[in-house]
């Protein structure tokens, strides 16, 4: 419990220190971000969907969950389409409002940073949750946080970019507490593997579209070779270490 309360309080202060991180001269942010993104996105596809096999299983003998045959990668596409969701809904209310008004309402910004800091909190919150559940030693768990660790810079530098000084004095404490209340959380309420399986598909399929809405936007400048990078070089000590 103590190692894992060290990892939960070290993946938190990602995202009350994010700000400083970003802006780390020595390695290009747009590289680095990239670099950050390939390594969520092969903890994704090298540990997490591989386990989706065994939750298939887990959840195959669970009374209404049985009637569906792919139920748990229909629960990360689910995970997938409710950000996708959420970022058209947001583009949709910025252009509406442009339209309306030449200038940006400050209000109306406001309004779509703080509809996703309580999308992300929640999603902080499976997280910390999710830590309680990770199997195996203090290294295991390690390779979650920092994946967990690197995805976060990537959502951070996202909500930066769209209200930064909210972000440095609410968001950031905000997103860090959700982490941590998660975890918190988890000590006390235990669920089924079933369950537990659900929730580990549905956080695939949220982590590759925040992902990737990040990378795939021409006006990210993102760069491919440090994502390829950070995918192969993590994905190769995944392979690695379950070998």
């Amino acid at each position: 419990m103590i190692s894992q309360l060290i990892l939960v309080v070290a993946l938190a202060l990602v995202h009350a220190n994010a700000a400083k991180l970003l802006q780390l001269k020595d390695i290009p942010r747009s590289g680095a971000l990239s670099f950050a993104g390939g390594v969520s996105v092969a903890y994704v596809f090298i540990l997490i969907f591989p386990e989706l096999v065994e939750a298939q299983e887990a959840i195959s003998d669970h009374g209404m969950l049985a009637y569906l045959e792919y139920h748990a990668y229909l629960v990360a596409l689910v995970g997938l389409t409710a950000f996708y969701g959420l970022e058209r809904c947001v583009k949709h209310s910025r252009g509406a409002q442009n339209q309306k008004n030449e200038e940006p309402d400050k209000a109306a910004g406001l309004g779509v940073f703080w509809l996703h800091i309580v999308s992300f909190a929640l999603y902080n919150s499976l997280i910390g949750y999710l830590l309680v559940y990770r199997e195996g030693e203090i290294f295991e768990l390690s390779l979650f946080v920092l994946a967990m660790g690197f995805h976060f810079l990537v959502n951070d530098n996202g909500l930066i970019k769209l209200q930064r000084s909210a972000y440095l004095h609410h968001g950031r404490w905000i997103l860090s507490a959700a982490v941590l209340w998660g975890w918190g959380i988890g000590q006390f309420v235990k669920v089924s593997e079933a369950t537990t399986s659900l929730l580990f598909a549905f956080l695939a399929g949220g982590i590759i579209l925040n992902v990737l809405k990040e990378e795939l936007p021409g006006d990210r400048q993102s760069r491919f070779m440090p994502f390829a990078v950070g995918a192969g070089v993590y994905a190769t000590l995944l392979l690695l270490i379950a070998g």
